[in-house]
């Protein structure tokens, strides 16, 4: 079998030079005697040389160019033989037990993804697996337990000492840590740099950016699970992202990310400033049951294909100034500890079911639209909607726009646009005061079995719609509601 595979292998590139140029040949021969006509014997035997000389040619266009194809080709082989030494030579050093070879290892694959577009992702998918794999931060400086005595101190037999032992290896185990954290350090950078469309120039023209050359684009970060350290991916640009179940060690930096595709970082542990600042997400973005353990900032930051924090907590501060949320947004359940502020916010269809404002929470001249669901959540502190709007949509084809949510469609539920808008803060607790200055709903508005234990105000408060307060409880009645409250 193998004899003739090799028998046949022979005559085929000869087969792919002689028929074409054969065929030319004839061809050339044919088109000069039927366009010169020549008359004798020797005109037509220089004709059929003509011919031949242009066959001669073309065959040798077509050996050049197979040629030059062989080498190509021969060439792409070795350079992806090459490219796949250098990928496992490197993944091989990520496997070392010395930092230093690992922290190597890493600095190859950037350069192999840097020469080589196509293999990006493939390089980067390395990174974020090696920063997924189980990784205990060092201790900090003075949180050495103390041992303290075993037994009190009297004369006894010699006996080893143990404790110098233990010191050592814990002493060697606290330097592998901190040599770790600096080869994840360096992973965490090259992300970081190659994901920036633009940096700053180097020169009298530092105040200007320029195109980055070291900018991989379309990129997928999956990060789930991974143990993060001081992360920044401030100004960068991905397809997409996925850190559920991450945890990020000390602060952490997204301002001015924008992701076109989903991102997810739902229970996700955020322990210092997580700052989302004029973040872009053009996808379905989620933070269930996410922790944030100190302020979280997402001001000026735009959701457009809906969004979720149901069931996050704040544990400090949430910052949400100026946010726009073009598709539905939940905050079901969500707990804030700190000052929760909403100003200027713009949201669709937004949910707030039963979430919890420990501090105060600040919605002055936000925008509803839609809907709002404020239905069981508490106020422990002043809430404060003064100049805020509760917008209806005027159409259907309103509605169509910000409906389809793509791939993520099963996160809202079905909506009837021949019903009307309703703004609904059912048996909503505000235990400090709330305010209703100058607000306007353009909806129904619904305060049944809501609690106001403190001072209400809604000077100048405008409803559109139906106003319901059934067993409402006031500590007292405003003015604005009393011919509401008489009606009943």
């Amino acid at each position: 079998m193998s004899r003739r595979r090799g028998g046949a292998s022979w005559w085929r590139p000869i087969l792919m030079i002689a028929l074409p140029v054969l065929i030319s040949t004839a061809a050339a021969v044919t088109v000069l005697l039927t366009v010169l006509n020549p008359g004798t014997a020797a005109e037509r035997l220089d004709t059929v040389r003509t011919g031949l000389a242009v066959g001669a040619g073309i065959g040798a266009l077509i050996t050049l160019a197979l040629a030059l194809r062989r080498q190509q080709a021969t060439e792409h082989d070795a350079t992806e033989r090459r490219l796949t030494e250098l990928y496992v030579k490197a993944v091989d050093q990520l496997g070392s037990d010395k930092a230093a070879v690992r922290q190597g290892g890493l600095y190859a694959l950037e350069r192999v993804a840097q020469d080589n577009a196509d293999h990006r992702q493939t390089i980067v998918d390395v990174i974020c697996a090696y920063l997924r794999s189980p990784y205990t931060p060092p201790r900090a400086p003075g949180s050495r337990k103390l041992q303290g005595l075993r037994a009190p101190l009297r004369p006894t037999k010699t006996r080893p000492c143990s404790g110098i032992a233990s010191e050592a290896t814990s002493r060697s185990a606290d330097q592998e840590t901190h040599q770790e954290r600096e080869v994840r350090l360096t992973a965490q950078r090259i992300l970081r740099d190659h994901l920036r469309p633009q940096t700053p120039a180097r020169s009298w023209t530092r105040w200007l950016s320029r195109p980055a050359l070291t900018f991989w684009p379309d990129i997928n970060l999956d990060l789930t699970g991974a143990t993060l350290i001081d992360f920044d991916l401030s100004n960068a640009r991905t397809h997409g992202m996925q850190f559920k179940n991450s945890t990020f060690k000390g602060s952490c930096n997204f301002e001015n990310i924008k992701t076109r595709n989903t991102t997810r970082f739902d229970e996700a542990e955020f322990e210092g400033f997580a700052n989302f600042d004029g973040g872009h997400f053009g996808g379905f973005s989620s933070f269930n049951s996410s922790l944030f353990k100190e302020t979280a900032a997402f001001a000026n930051a735009q959701f457009k294909k809906g969004s979720s924090f149901s069931s996050a907590k704040f544990n400090a501060n949430a910052y949400f100034y100026h946010a726009r949320f073009d598709r539905r947004v939940t905050f079901n359940k969500a707990r804030v500890t700190g000052y929760a502020e909403f100003g200027r916010a713009y949201l669709v269809a937004s949910d707030f079911r039963e979430a919890n404002f420990g501090g105060l929470a600040r919605f002055v001249e936000a925008e509803f639209d839609y809907s709002a669901n404020f239905i069981s959540a508490r106020f422990n502190r002043d809430a404060n909607f003064r100049e805020a709007h509760f917008h209806a949509f005027k159409s259907v084809d309103e509605l169509h726009l910000w409906q389809d949510l793509g791939s993520e469609a099963e996160f809202v539920q079905p909506i009837d646009s021949e019903k009307n808008s309703s703004f609904l803060f059912n048996r909503a607790i505000f235990c400090g005061d709330a305010k209703f200055n100058r607000t306007r709903f353009d909806g129904s508005a619904s305060f049944e079995e809501a609690q106001f234990l403190q001072n209400s105000e809604f000077t100048e408060a405008y409803f559109l719609g139906d106003v319901e307060l059934s067993q409402t409880r006031f500590n007292r009645v405003p003015e604005e509601l009393a011919m509401y409250l008489g009606s009943d």
